[in-house]
C-alpha cells in the first residue's frame, strides 16, 4: 500500500538502502525476532518518519542504519558514508548535553574532537546556534535552560559535524506539546537549510504526519513494512495549522487505521 506524492525536497537517488533486513535476539533457551524483512531506501535531503507498535523494531531499525547493531540477516547499504562522502548523526531519546560545559562547548564537541581548527569550530558552532535561535545562550549551561532549549542543544550537538543522515530516536517524546510544536517549525528550517537526509522514529503519528515527505508504519513483531505512504503536503509547512487541513487528516486518518488494526492485533 502506497501513496505517491508531488513535491518532495530529496532527489531521486537513494543514499540508504535496507535490503530484506532482519534480526533476532538470543537467549539461551529461545529466539525472538524484533525484525522480519524490512526492504526500502532512503532518499539524499528526504524526511522520512517510522512508526507502529511498541516493541516492533523501530529503534533497533535505527541502530542498525546507525551500525550500533548488525542485522542477522539482510543488509543496509549507506552509499554517501561508505564512499567518505557523508557522515552520520545520532540524536538519542534523553539527551547527551553534558551539564559542566557551556551551550557552546557542548555544541562544538564533535569537531573539537575531530580535531577542527578552532577557527572553524567558532564559526560552524555560531552559524548553529543563530538557526536555532539559541545565540544569545552561547554561554549558559544546561541547568539554565528550559527543556525545549536542551533538546535543541542536543538536535545541534548532532548537526555539529556536519552530518549528511541525521537519526532521531523519539528526540521529543518528553516534551509538552506547546515545546515540541516549536521544536518542529524550528526542526523543518534547519533541515530545509541544511539538506540532510533525515530518519525519525516516533511514536506520535501527529508528529510523523507534520514533519515528513513519507511516513513507513512497521507491523508488530517479527515487524515488516505494512505502509509506505507518500504525504502530500508541500513545504513550507506550518506547524501551527497543517493539522486543520484536509491533505493531513486524509493522511493521519489512513495510516491511523492501519495502527489500530496493528494495535488490537497486539493485544
Amino acid at each position: 500500500m502506497t501513496t505517491m506524492a508531488a513535491g518532495s525536497l530529496a532527489s531521486s537517488s537513494p543514499i540508504i538502502e535496507a535490503r530484506q533486513v532482519g534480526k533476532v535476539y538470543y537467549t539461551r533457551t529461545s529466539e525472538t525476532w524484533a525484525i522480519g524483512d524490512i526492504t526500502t531506501s532512503f532518499r539524499k535531503g528526504e524526511f522520512v518518519s517510522i512508526v507502529g507498535p511498541s516493541g516492533c523494531g523501530k529503534s533497533t531499525f535505527l541502530h542498525m542504519i546507525a551500525g550500533f547493531t548488525k542485522p542477522t540477516r539482510g543488509e543496509i547499504v549507506l552509499a554517501s558514508v561508505a564512499s567518505g562522502r557523508g557522515k552520520l548523526g545520532y540524536i538519542f531519546q534523553k539527551d547527551t548535553v553534558l551539564p559542566w560545559y557551556t551551550v557552546r562547548r557542548n555544541v562544538g564537541l564533535g569537531p573539537a574532537f575531530n580535531g577542527k581548527p578552532r577557527s572553524e569550530i567558532n564559526a560552524r558552532v555560531d552559524a548553529l546556534l543563530e538557526m536555532a535561535n539559541l545565540t544569545a545562550f552561547a554561554d549558559a549551561y544546561p541547568h539554565q535552560l528550559s527543556g525545549g532549549m536542551r533538546r535543541r542543544v542536543a538536535l545541534l550537538m548532532g548537526l555539529a559535524n556536519d552530518p549528511e543522515v541525521l537519526l532521531l530516536d523519539e528526540p521529543f517524546s518528553a516534551l509538552d506539546t506547546h515545546t515540541k510544536t516549536h521544536l518542529h517549525r524550528e526542526l523543518l528550517e534547519i533541515w530545509r537549510k541544511l539538506g540532510q537526509t533525515v530518519i525519525l522514529v516516533t511514536h506520535d503519528l501527529d508528529e510523523a504526519v507534520t514533519l515528513s515527505d513519507r511516513v513507513i508504519v512497521l507491523g508488530s513483531r517479527p515487524s515488516r513494512i505494512l505502509l509506505d505512504e507518500r504525504i502530500e503536503i508541500p513545504h513550507p509547512r506550518d506547524v501551527f495549522t497543517v493539522r486543520q487541513t484536509d491533505l493531513f487528516s486524509r493522511h493521519f486518518n489512513r495510516i491511523w487505521t492501519l495502527l489500530g488494526q496493528e494495535f488490537r492485533a497486539s493485544e
